[in-house]
């Protein structure tokens, strides 16, 4: 990657044949590179690729005790072959140095110049040094042609960005992106990234989702799609986020445990809790989703949710298998008194109560009640709505319910009363 950062300047440095004159873009004539010297700079490239960089240090300093005999083109060779060389070798600082000094030199050819001068800048973002690198895309785009300043624009908005002067960046990369579409061209895809990123950090959501779409368009990734989605969760638009997972899950993006419980939520979030179960139910299966206490309730819940009482029943009795308290057979005891299986419902209430750590004790008696009164079992139905009474939550529904079980129990008192006289 990093050959590919200079490749501008070192297509000076490799293969240059220049004998002659070169015109450069001013009216100011460009001396010939002399063959002798590019030769001594090539045997100095040469001797640091056999014999290591401080080889070729020492044969580039040879040449440069004869620069007073050079011209500014040679001059300029000669700089940036010390560049080259210190950059291959992971010295950036005096990279820059050599560069900059080439970048000095006058007359040289526009291409140089203009090539070096937008290295100068890509090196010194690496740098962190962004004052620096604006500053060169400044003196670059004077010698640019038009459909090349995007690359300065995106230059100028990365350097603004890591500096953290979000608001500065947004107009350049905004910029390059529109120059694309006037030009009917894709952005490129790190152009999207950098506009997302700094719509990101302005907080302007609704401008991430729109960069995202057209990522998602342009450069369909798994990564993309998801961040689509989590970004109209953000935004409340949840029928634009299922629809999104959806094309995800489609399209085979969604496989990690996170997302199938994710587009299992927003299923049910958008009152769809029959696919929120299946959903579930074929991570369980393919042993993508962890079958712990919370992944096995939620489960249960979409069940429930979908009125699949008997696939509810059976949920939160497994979820029961992994929980330390009574909870997920309360939970059973109810569904199990919607399916009108009272001795089941009676059963698992009074389990739960033995497990303990309820969260509703009471309703749980008030189950027992109801359940009671649906078998004619009244005076089991009183005791239970009495223990129900004990608790503010279930009180006042329990004293509905007992008031009709004791009505009951009367009057089969008075029936059995008639029946033996």
């Amino acid at each position: 990657m990093k050959h590919l950062l200079l490749s501008g300047v070192i297509a000076w440095v490799v293969g240059t044949t220049l004998v002659q004159p070169v015109l450069a873009q001013t009216t100011e004539r460009v001396p010939a590179l002399r063959e002798k010297v590019y030769s001594q700079l090539a045997r100095a490239q040469k001797e640091a690729e056999d014999n290591g960089v401080q080889a070729g240090l020492a044969a580039l300093k040879s040449v440069e005790d004869r620069a007073d005999s050079m011209n500014s083109y040679e001059r300029a060779m000669l700089w940036n072959f010390y560049g080259y060389t210190y950059y291959d070798n992971e010295q950036v600082d005096k990279a820059i140095d050599y560069f900059a000094k080439v970048v000095e030199e006058s007359p040289i050819p526009a291409s140089l110049k203009k090539n070096t001068l937008f290295s100068l800048a890509q090196l010194s973002l690496t740098q962190g040094d962004f004052e620096e690198t604006l500053g060169y895309l400044d003196r670059w785009e004077k010698v640019a042609k038009a459909d090349e300043l995007s690359k300065a624009w995106v230059l100028k908005a990365q350097a603004l960005y890591q500096a953290e002067q979000f608001a500065e960046a947004l107009p350049f990369i905004q910029k390059a992106i529109t120059a694309a579409d006037q030009e009917d061209k894709a952005p490129q895809e790190n152009w999207l990234i950098l506009a997302r990123a700094i719509h990101y950090e302005l907080k302007q959501t609704e401008q991430v989702a729109a960069v995202l779409e057209r990522l998602v368009k342009l450069y369909s990734k798994p990564e993309y799609w998801l961040q689509l989605a989590g970004v109209y969760g953000q935004l409340e638009q949840s029928k634009k986020q299922l629809a999104v997972l959806e094309a995800a899950n489609q399209q085979g993006f969604i496989d990690t445990a996170g997302e199938l419980r994710n587009l299992a939520q927003v299923y049910y979030i958008n009152q769809l809790p029959y696919k929120a179960a299946k959903i579930m139910r074929d991570g369980f299966d393919a042993e993508k989703i962890e079958a712990n206490l919370a992944n096995r309730k939620f489960y249960a819940q979409s069940l429930m949710q979908a009125r699949e009482y008997q696939q509810a029943l059976d949920a939160y009795l497994w979820a029961d298998e992994v929980s330390e308290d009574g909870e997920m057979l309360a939970q059973a005891a109810h569904v199990a008194l919607n399916l009108d299986k009272n001795e089941r419902a009676t059963m698992l209430a009074k389990k739960a109560l033995e497990k303990g750590d309820v969260r509703n004790e009471g309703n749980l008696w008030l189950l027992q009640g109801m359940a009671a009164v649906n078998q004619r079992h009244y005076e089991d139905a009183v005791d239970s709505f009495a223990k129900a009474i004990e608790f503010p939550e279930s009180k006042a529904a329990a004293q509905q319910w007992q008031r009709y079980a004791k009505s009951q129990v009367d009057y089969q008192q008075r029936v059995n009363e008639t029946a033996m006289n």
